[in-house]
Formats: structure tokens, C-alpha cells, sequence
């Protein structure tokens, strides 16, 4: 039996081309498109209750299925709407976590109760944090424990329609749009057409093709990380340029691994991969047998990691935290939707 990692390669791959298998599979798309589009119009037209919340609501979220960068927009996005002198929170599903009920999450949470994206969140962000199955009850939850928010975010909350929202910022990534066909035949959960406010690509540049498959006129966002530091001594950051020469594993269970290594090959270093699925356990101690001076790994792993004992001892980990930029101009549009409370 094949492992859930390599059928997640194998759509991977297929995905990003029509090639045989995606093309079988393009008529469970039409199904799938079909059902998709007639929920979202159940609840745009009320035929199915939204929940309206007393603050306005942006919901950050992708249409590629998988990781594109929304965890550090969405920190950049709260750090924005601080400085305009908001007082935002953030709700979120909590992936992995156990547990449906919405849940406060600290900075000293466990990864495995609240998620793993979640906790570095209200490490990084500053921010009142919730996760929860149902966003609406996450957002009510977060705004009874903090009256003073004045304004959310919902992390991966595009789909989620029962939640009424403001602003929509669909992300992307390099890849695109894929090969531009609905799950199962692609990687889209909905058309690349779909409405929202504003367009964002993680990319180091949008040619004009990927321009024209996102659609829209988007934004760009790069994500930079010129430090490494070691997983227990956070303070003891280096250049990542400073470790050059060292035998290097790189190591990231990420949405699109491919991004990380690249950014690490990008400032000079030689590494070998080693991608891991998405929201990774560790529990399978996986840099057991690695042979290597230094294991570098992002910082959504890194939350995990530090609260495996066996993992937290090993001084061959060193993380590397990443930053999202933007233009500034995308914060003060964000500001005046908000501020003139549109409805997406």
C-alpha cells in the first residue's frame, strides 16, 4: 500500500500539468465544482445562515490546496492593522489539534491541543489567538475573553462561509493555479475566477503567466529569513551565510517544501532536502538516523519540535524564521475596507 507521502506527490506532481491522471479524474472535478459553487451561493443569497460578528472580519485563505504562506501573512496582516491603530485577534481551525471546541491559544500551549500554526501565531503575531472547528463560535469565544479586539482574522478561512466577512485575500504561490482544474483533477477547491478583495502571490516575481493564472491584479509577497538560530537559544541567531561550509540538512513539513530549501540555497547554503508531509507529528523521531552538522527547520516545525524531548536535546536543530513583505500600500487598502466595512 502506498504511504499517505507519496500519494500526496504523486497529485503533487499531477497537478501541475493535464497530464493522464488528471485527466481521468476531470469529471469528479465537474461534480466536485458543482457542489462547491452551489454551497457558496446557499449562503450568499441567505439561503443558509452566515454569522455576522460585531467586528469586522478579513479572512486570509488559498484556493491551492496545501500551504502557500498564509501563517506569515496572516502575522504580517496583524502587525499591519496594529499599527492603524486596531486591536486585532485571529481565529483559526487548529489543524492536527484535538478537539473541535474553540480554545484560546497561548505561547505555552501544546502543538498537539491547539495546532501547530496556531501556536506560532500568538508566539509571533502579539495577538489574541482562538482555534475552533466552527469560526464563528471561535470569533464569539475570542471577543467574550477580549472585548478590547476590534477586528479579526481569519486564518484559513476562505471556504468556511458560515462566517461573515469584510475582506478576502486570496493567496497564491509560484505554482499558480496548477493546471487550473478543481480537486480531484487539480489542485483548486475553488475556480481561480472566485471573488475576493485582493489578490497575493508568495513568489520572488509574477511573470506575466503567473499573473494571468491567479487573476486579478495581486500583490506581491516575499518571505525572507537571513538567520538561523538554535532551536533552544533563540538568541543566539547567526547569518545563515555563517554556516556555510557545514554539512546541512534541510528539513520542512510545509505546505511547499520547495520554498524553504530554495530560500536556504538562495543565501549561498548547500543543503540537502528532506520534505516532510505538512503539519508533521514528529513523533516518528525522523532526523534519528541524519548525518549532518546542522539540521535547519522552519519555525512551524520548530514549535513541535521543541516539545518532543528527544527532539528539543538534539543541538544539531536550528531554525530559521521567515518574515513576510509587502507593500505598505496593501495595508492601507486592507484599513479602508475594514473601515468602510464592504461586504466581500
Amino acid at each position: 500500500m502506498a504511504s499517505p507521502s507519496s500519494l500526496e506527490s504523486t497529485f503533487t506532481r499531477a497537478w501541475l500539468r493535464r497530464g493522464p491522471l488528471a485527466c481521468a479524474l476531470w469529471p469528479v472535478s465537474l461534480l466536485f465544482g458543482a457542489i462547491a459553487g452551489a454551497r457558496a451561493q446557499w449562503y450568499r443569497r441567505g439561503l443558509k445562515h452566515q454569522v455576522r460578528l460585531p467586528v469586522p472580519v478579513v479572512v486570509v485563505g488559498n484556493i491551492f490546496i496545501g500551504g502557500t504562506g498564509k501563517t506569515p501573512l496572516t502575522i504580517w496582516l496583524a502587525q499591519a492593522l496594529r499599527a492603524a491603530g486596531y486591536t486585532p485577534g485571529i481565529i483559526s481551525r487548529g489543524h492536527g489539534r484535538s478537539g473541535d471546541a474553540p480554545l484560546a491559544v497561548t505561547a505555552a500551549s501544546r502543538a498537539d491541543a491547539a495546532g501547530d500554526e496556531p501556536l506560532l501565531m500568538a508566539r509571533r503575531s502579539g495577538c489574541p489567538v482562538f482555534v475552533g472547528r466552527a469560526r464563528a463560535a471561535a470569533g464569539q469565544a475570542l471577543l467574550a475573553a477580549h472585548p478590547e479586539v476590534d477586528i479579526l482574522i481569519s486564518d484559513d478561512g476562505l471556504q468556511h462561509y458560515a462566517l461573515a466577512r469584510d475582506v478576502e485575500i486570496v493567496l497564491f504561490d509560484g505554482r499558480g493555479a496548477g493546471n487550473g482544474w478543481l480537486l480531484p483533477a487539480g489542485p483548486l477547491r475553488e475556480p481561480a475566477s472566485r471573488r475576493r478583495d485582493f489578490t497575493i502571490v508568495n513568489a520572488p516575481q509574477i511573470t506575466p503567466a503567473l499573473r494571468f493564472a491567479v487573476g486579478g491584479q495581486p500583490f506581491q509577497m516575499r518571505l525572507e529569513g537571513d538567520r538561523a538560530a538554535p532551536l533552544l537559544a533563540p538568541e543566539q541567531g547567526v547569518p545563515l551565510a555563517s554556516l556555510a561550509g557545514k554539512r546541512i540538512v534541510a528539513a520542512a513539513g510545509i505546505g511547499n517544501p520547495q520554498r524553504f530549501f530554495s530560500m536556504l540555497r538562495a543565501a549561498g547554503l548547500t543543503v540537502n532536502e528532506l520534505a516532510l508531509p505538512d503539519h508533521h507529528d514528529f513523533l516518528d523521531q525522523p532526523f534519528a538516523r541524519v548525518d549532518a552538522d546542522i539540521i535547519l527547520i522552519t519555525e512551524k516545525d520548530a514549535v513541535k519540535c521543541g516539545q518532543i524531548e528527544q527532539l528539543r536535546n538534539d543541538p544539531r536543530l536550528w531554525v530559521v524564521p521567515v518574515t513576510a513583505q509587502l507593500d505598505a500600500a496593501l495595508a492601507d487598502l486592507i484599513v479602508e475596507k475594514c473601515r468602510g466595512s464592504s461586504t466581500a
